[in-house]
Formats: structure tokens, sequence, C-alpha cells
């Protein structure tokens, strides 16, 4: 009986150890496999992208909505690099790798990606969603990868509440009060 419970308690700390949130970060070509995978067995694809530099209440809706749009959420998190590029000198403040556990962990997340291109438009044609979910700073006629998400039959969705919430807005009151 002994062994029998050794055994059961490896093989649970072993099932932990491959669902922690690390182990949903791939890398681009493992990536496509699991896509694969998942839409031969009829899932509907969604991907998201962005930042998350430092996550609030708005990326925990956004998330949520694009979710809601299929079976299997796929987040794709701007490099270091390009969030400097696109935030300013001093950012990120989270590196990506942390940046990818943090929103690998939220619930509706099965996968996050960490995406180098100045846009995810790459990364859309090699994974081909069904939906490309993009937040509500944004309307379909404004998504900038559009017209790549079009050409192989995907489809543009708003997703989340009014863009009330801001990293760099919670950074600027935080900053305020030190």
């Amino acid at each position: 009986m002994m062994n029998n419970q050794r055994a059961h308690d490896a093989a649970q700390a072993e099932a932990k150890h491959v669902n922690n949130a690390a182990s949903r970060i791939l890398e681009r070509n493992r990536l496509i496999a699991r896509v694969a995978i998942a839409r031969k067995k009829g899932a509907r694809i969604v991907l998201a992208n962005g930042c998350f530099d430092v996550l609030h209440v708005g990326h925990v809706r956004y998330l949520e909505g694009a979710r809601s749009l299929g079976e299997l959420l796929i987040v794709a998190i701007n490099s270091d690099e390009q969030v400097s590029m696109l935030k300013g000198a001093g950012r990120p403040f989270v590196s990506e790798r942390e940046r990818a556990e943090i929103v690998a962990a939220i619930r509706v997340v099965d996968y996050v990606t960490i995406f180098a291109e100045p846009n995810v438009e790459a990364l859309l044609r090699a994974l081909r969603p069904d939906v490309h979910a993009k937040g509500t700073d944004y309307t379909a006629e404004t998504v900038p990868e559009r017209d790549v998400v079009r050409s192989y039959g995907g489809r543009v969705a708003i997703v989340g509440d009014a863009k009330d919430h801001s990293s760099t807005d919670m950074i600027q009151k935080v900053t305020g009060f030190l």
C-alpha cells in the first residue's frame, strides 16, 4: 500500500510540475505543433497579444473576452526589446520571461509565446488562428494586422472592457506617491 501511495504522490507531483505556468510558455515551433493538434480535435484557436508589462484588470478582462471566442487561447507577448521601442526608455519593468509566466498563470490562458518582431503578423501567418482578439482601443478596421488575418480566412474581434485602464497611468500614479 505504501508503494502505491508513493507512486500516486509522485504522479501528482509530476502532473503539477508539467501543469505549472512556465510549462505553458512555448517557443514558436512547439506552439505551431500544439495548435495543429488542437485544430485536428476541432478547437477554435484564438490569439491575443500585448506587452502586459504591469498587469491590471483591463488585461484580465481582455483575456477573458478573448477566451470566450474559442477553445484554445494563445497570448503573444512582446519581447523586452519591442516593449522598450513601444513604451520608451526604462520599459519594460518586468522581463519578458516573467511577464510570460504571469500571463500563463491566468486561468483562461492556454499557451504563451514571446515574439520579437515589431508586430504579430508572422505569428498570425504561422498559427493561422480562427480569431485574432484585440482590445477596445482598436476597432475591427484599425487593427494593424486585419489584412493578414482576413487573408487566411480568420476574423478580428474586439474584446474586453472600455480602455479605462493603463499600465502607464498606474505607473504614473504610483510614482506620484513615492
